[in-house]
């Protein structure tokens, strides 16, 4: 294919106009004019010529210099491979076309070989733009997703070109993070500290009032309190980016994914904890709380319910406290899926709220969609609550939204689970309570079932994890009595024929009655005379209730002790076959 340099001006003719070309008398002169090249490309597919050409060079070296890289170029695809070489035409004629500089010969040979499109030159933000239009799925996850690239990608690397996103430009915007959450902290406590000096200085005086004066003018000139950055906000960013940039790859857009390839800190899950007495103190005095994640004690729990039991949303608290239903999940629960007389309540729908708008959704997971058993004393609270509903529609009359929910607005609309949250605070303010967020009423349900004996995976039904780890590390906690009995009972099976005196004392100054949801699997029988001379009745297995009392459980739900002591000796008897070990089936011989 024909190709060439030449010398080239725009002189025109002063009579006619028309461009002089080569017969201008200047062009002898090197000064003059400029430098152009041209050089013939493959036909296109209806068999019409096109050419490349450029002009506006200013030396002959330098046009032959572009002449040489497009026919490096078009020598790239191999004799054999005529859509290759119609690629490189395409890309060259789109260069022209657009004044783009040339292509780098070795890139475009990559590319060539790997299948991707040769006219690609998409920024990050402008491909993110692309993913994000075209992206299906939760409604929720997507806001998710918008909120990361908005917020985070564009600005700090949405300029790079898509196909030269590297881990560098990456691990130099996570560091940019960090950097900024110090800032932020540190503009944070300025902010902080000149609040509280504010709250210090009297309110008479003039010398005083102008002081206040002056702090609140420096208030208003502060940065206002701004959130930093966490690691799940960074993972989650660099989940989102990684999803982007493998859609990328399947569209041979490009064909590494740097995001893959970077090293961010662990995001931990919050530990839940119990609102101890110590632990109320300390929020007191400082304000702070001691995990993101807390969890009422059943008496802080029972305190909560009484003050709530004449708010309309009543049961709908009940039923979270208790059997641990996601906001959304009982905001959305329906009457159609609710069998009071079976005592059975399944969760089949939700409503989910993205921004300020509610629409209704399926449960966040397959294992979210589950039947969850109700106890007598929540179908009681669900059956007043139905009449009060049925009280509520006749007073609306014709006015009355049919929306089939359980819990719902006084004219029957849907609840917006927002205000529940906002009206859930403001009952557990009046009550004096600690804070705890309504999410954490879920928490509180778990620990109370994992402490009236229930297993783990029987929880993980009952709360609809998808897997069995969220809830034995996120989700159950450990009542400081239920671990004090666990304690006392595990001290109780070691055997001890000469028990030290004040050892022996103390165990006899603990209340021998002092509950235990464990106790079906750690406590032992007692002899009609404890060691000590004393009664020592039999500690029966008990579960916790609402308020925070205790009751025991009924005699079908009592398991035997593992072993027995015997009279006078401290041999071991098992009461129960240990099928599982040898030395069981020894013993059952």
């Amino acid at each position: 294919m024909k190709g060439s340099t030449y010398h080239r001006c725009y002189c025109r003719d002063a009579d006619t106009g028309k461009p002089l070309g080569k017969a201008c008398p200047k062009l002898s002169s090197r000064k003059h004019g400029s430098y152009a090249v041209r050089q013939e490309l493959p036909n296109r597919e209806d068999g019409s010529r096109r050419s490349f050409n450029r002009s506006g060079y200013e030396s002959r070296k330098t046009a032959q210099a572009d002449l040489d890289q497009v026919r490096e170029l078009l020598h790239i695809p191999d004799a054999d491979d005529p859509e290759g070489l119609a690629q490189i035409a395409d890309l060259l004629e789109k260069v022209a076309h657009e004044k783009a500089p040339l292509p780098d010969v070795e890139e475009t040979r990559r590319r060539l070989a790997s299948g991707q499109d040769l006219q690609n030159r998409l920024t990050v933000g402008e491909w993110l733009d692309q993913w994000l239009a075209g992206k299906r799925g939760r409604q929720t996850a997507i806001s998710r997703d918008e909120s990361s690239i908005r917020l985070y990608l564009k600005p700090r690397i949405g300029h790079i070109r898509l196909d030269r996103l590297r881990v560098r430009h990456l691990e130099e915007m996570f560091a940019a993070i960090e950097e900024e959450n110090v800032e932020i902290a540190e503009a944070n406590a300025q902010r902080r500290a000149a609040i509280d000096e504010l709250a210090q200085i009297p309110w008479k005086g003039q010398e005083f009032r102008a002081q206040r004066k002056a702090l609140k003018t420096a208030i208003a000139g502060m940065e206002p309190f701004r959130r930093t950055v966490s690691a799940s906000t960074c993972q989650r960013i660099r989940s989102t980016l990684r999803a982007g940039l493998n859609a990328a790859i399947r569209r041979q857009i490009i064909t590494f994914n740097p995001a893959s390839h970077v090293e961010l800190e662990a995001a931990k899950r919050p530990k839940p904890l119990v609102w101890t007495k110590e632990r109320i103190e300390h929020w007191e005095l400082t304000g702070e709380r001691p995990s993101p994640v807390m969890v009422w004690t059943p008496e802080q729990t029972g305190l909560f319910l009484d003050q709530a039991a004449e708010e309309r949303l009543y049961a709908l608290f009940h039923l979270i406290t208790f059997r641990g239903l996601r906001r959304g999940e009982a905001c959305g629960q329906r009457w159609a899926d609710t069998n009071l007389k079976s005592g059975l309540l399944t969760v089949a729908k939700q409503l989910v709220v993205d921004g300020w708008a509610v629409y209704e959704d399926d449960p966040k997971t397959d294992a979210g969609a589950r039947t969850i058993a109700l106890d007598s004393e929540t179908v009681s609270v669900l059956e007043a609550h139905r009449e009060r509903q049925r009280a509520d529609r006749e007073r609306w009359g014709t006015a009355w939204v049919e929306t089939g929910r359980v819990f719902t607005k006084e004219n029957g609309e849907w609840l917006h689970p927002t205000a529940v949250t906002d009206r859930f605070r403001e009952v557990a303010e009046e009550a004096g309570l600690p804070p705890i967020r309504l999410h954490d009423l879920r928490h509180g349900a778990a620990t109370l079932a994992h402490a009236a004996g229930a297993d783990l995976h029987t929880i993980k039904e009952m709360l609809g994890h998808s897997s069995i780890g969220i809830t034995s590390d996120t989700y159950t906690t450990l009542l400081p009595q239920v671990d004090r009995a666990i304690a006392e009972a595990a001290a109780r099976l070691v055997p001890r024929a000469n028990r030290p005196r004040k050892v022996a004392q103390s165990t006899a100054a603990t209340d021998p009655t002092r509950p235990s949801a464990h106790a079906s699997l750690t406590q032992t029988a007692s002899d009609d005379k404890s060691e000590a001379g004393d009664e020592a009745p039999r500690r029966p297995n008990l579960q916790l209730i609402r308020g925070g009392s205790l009751s025991p459980l009924s005699g079908s739900n009592r398991r035997p002790p593992l072993y027995k002591r015997t009279e006078k000796t401290h041999d071991l008897s098992p009461t129960v076959p240990l099928r599982h070990s040898l030395a069981g089936q020894r013993a059952c011989a």
